[in-house]
């Protein structure tokens, strides 16, 4: 397929889309759009090829990883969509091999069966807060300061930044939003006998790269499963090994209801997320499956994806590892030597954090950083973030190559003497 010309590119987002996207579009791209995609680059119209450290954490595997493309082509060959009458082979083993990745990788924590599969974090979000609900009997959700999972009504309730909630505010379901410094807030909160369910993420990745700290969301569960309210671990951008592990919240030993997955999910070809929860959470879709549906639930052609996508993940632990310490130990000499810029680094595994000493400097490093080759993820929720999402396939040329870039941004953004 021939890449459209980038004028009419532009042209048709602003009329079918966003004019002010269109406008940022152009001003990230000079001028050029996205062409092709693979490993950790995209080739774009102009014939460049920027580094992609962004993709807002979908890329764990780079672009058209070559284990889950052969996947999903196998599947086009096959079936692309269910009947949805009846039992579909492909949406079965995905849910057997995601719940017994988890199931293998942490055998001492409690058992997460069940899976429900959407398309976004959003969709997990959904059922898992609805499925809460129902079996406690209670309407409130608890969440945390800087939250974010999702912006269809339900996951909306749960984020915390304004500037997505403005306009909304009647029209979200009961959610009362925590300090991660209070870990006596749960068992406060549940003690008014409202609570259904406390959501977490143990890295606030839209909030900054912030980790909640591991004693406080102890105690939190620890107080939620006293008081008969659900515990359900958002991991749909921290999970996946992209902080290290499978699961944070099972590898620190959370007694979690439900862990929510997402973004990577799909191997960066497909869109796909999943709900892994106890049996006695899914109850309710045990009784009447009907009860909460999606006409793209378990498509064959996303799911399909699964098995290949796990296998990659777990085959590059290894290089995860490697990818790690190089940008750990990349970023903390980039804070040392522009410290009148860079206030602090945060991260683990391959989600890292730049925080600025100005906000004014996010916009200015972001396009500058894509001008010279390399692209991130900003954070809404936090101005002063440049947010960094290396794949786990990244060669040690291409974190190097990252980082003299960053470095050689900083140096520009520098105040003259």
């Amino acid at each position: 397929m021939v890449t459209p010309a980038p004028a009419e590119v532009f042209t048709q987002l602003k009329q079918h889309f966003s004019a002010r996207a269109s406008v940022t579009y152009r001003l990230m791209g000079r001028n050029a759009v996205e062409a092709a995609a693979s490993g950790c680059r995209v080739e774009l119209s102009d014939g460049r090829t920027p580094l992609d450290f962004g993709a807002y954490a979908v890329g764990l595997l780079g672009h058209r990883p070559p284990e889950v493309v052969e996947a999903v082509r196998e599947q086009l060959d096959r079936m692309t969509i269910s009947t949805r009458i009846l039992a579909n082979p492909t949406t079965a083993r995905a849910a057997a091999a995601l719940a017994g990745h988890f199931a293998d990788a942490y055998p001492a924590r409690p058992a997460l069966p069940r899976v429900y599969f959407g398309l976004n974090g959003s969709d997990a979000v959904e059922v898992a807060t609805k499925l809460a609900r129902l079996v406690t009997g209670r309407p409130r959700i608890l969440a945390v300061t800087g939250a974010y999972h999702g912006k269809s009504l339900g996951a909306l309730a749960l984020t915390h930044h304004p500037g997505f909630r403005a306009g909304l505010e009647d029209s979200l379901p009961a959610t009362t939003h925590l300090s991660p410094d209070d870990p006596d807030a749960v068992d406060r909160e549940c003690r008014r006998g409202d609570v259904a369910a406390l959501v977490f993420e143990p890295v606030q990745g839209e909030y900054g790269v912030r980790p909640l700290p591991t004693e406080v969301l102890a105690a939190w569960c620890r107080s939620a499963r006293e008081h008969g309210a659900v515990v359900i671990a958002d991991e749909i951008q921290t999970g996946l090994r992209r902080c290290g592990e499978p699961s944070l919240a099972l590898a620190q030993g959370l007694p979690v209801d439900a862990l929510l997955l997402g973004k990577p999910l799909g191997g960066g070809v497909m869109p796909l997320s999943a709900m892994l929860c106890t049996e006695a959470l899914y109850q309710p879709l045990e009784d009447n499956p009907s009860m909460h549906t999606a006409t793209f639930s378990g498509h064959p052609l996303s799911c399909a994806t699964v098995p290949a996508a796990l296998a990659t993940v777990e085959r590059h632990a290894e290089r995860g590892r490697a990818v790690e310490a190089a940008v750990r130990d990349g970023l903390t000499g980039l804070a040392e030597r522009h410290a009148a810029l860079v206030h602090e680094v945060r991260g683990q595994g391959l989600l890292w954090a730049l925080e600025l000493r100005d906000e004014a400097l996010l916009g200015q490093a972001v396009q500058a950083l894509a001008k010279r080759g390399l692209l991130v993820s900003p954070c809404v929720s936090s101005p002063t973030t440049l947010r960094l999402l290396p794949p786990i396939v990244a060669t040690d040329a291409e974190v190097a190559e990252a980082l003299e870039i960053l470095d050689a941004v900083l140096g520009a953004l520098a105040p003259k003497p």
